[in-house]
């Protein structure tokens, strides 16, 4: 039976990148799920009372562009936004690259055969921000969604941290397993409202 959820993401948390890992993993290795990809923006999620909003400001936020170039992708070029989403994850977390600079994010969409011009014409024209603003805050009225990466599935929503990643040619078992024991907790065991690890044993 397929399992239908959305999950959020902002390239910029390493537990983002993690869950995703394991979802493009497993989707990859024939994992029965139909997966909505969720933008969430950390910098509007964290901007100051009395501040200017990351909507009204892009750039004074460092993941906005490249939020909305995976948006763009996701629904542009749905045959390329596996390879991209985890290419722009690792252009931040493996290669310690700067998000916000517009020539990394264009590379990364070129090393992957997209046309990285009319994805920014989308940005540059502002319809990428305003499916990234809508999105964003449909969930945050609808689940309360706080943070990334969030799990959802009907009127359920979780936040959830992976530790351990699945980077391209790992074995997807392991990533099949972990996100199907996430979906199965969110929805069939809502009583569960927290679990913690008081230590992380490394």
């Amino acid at each position: 039976m397929t399992s239908t959820f959305a999950v959020t993401w902002d390239y910029r948390c390493p537990f983002a990148r993690n869950a995703h890992e394991h979802l493009l993993t497993g989707l990859a290795a024939g994992a029965d799920w139909q997966v909505r990809y969720l933008p969430f923006s950390l910098g509007q999620a964290h901007v100051e009372e009395g501040q200017p909003s990351v909507w009204d400001e892009p750039g004074q936020d460092s993941g906005i562009t490249a939020l909305q170039a995976g948006v763009v992708v996701r629904d542009e070029y749905p045959e390329q936004f596996p390879a991209v989403h985890r290419a722009l994850f690792a252009a931040r977390h493996d290669d310690g690259l700067h998000l916000e600079d517009r020539s990394v994010v264009a590379r990364v969409l070129t090393d992957h055969d997209v046309p990285a011009d009319a994805v920014f014409e989308h940005i540059d024209n502002g319809s990428a921000l305003a499916k990234v603003r809508a999105e964003h805050e449909q969930f945050v009225a609808s689940h309360d969604v706080w943070g990334v990466p969030t799990f959802i599935a009907d009127d359920q929503a979780v936040f959830v941290r992976l530790m351990n990643r699945a980077p391209l040619g790992a074995d997807p078992q392991p990533s099949i397993e972990a996100v199907e024991r996430v979906v199965d907790l969110l929805t069939g065991w809502p009583d569960l409202n927290e679990f913690k690890h008081t230590a992380i044993p490394r």
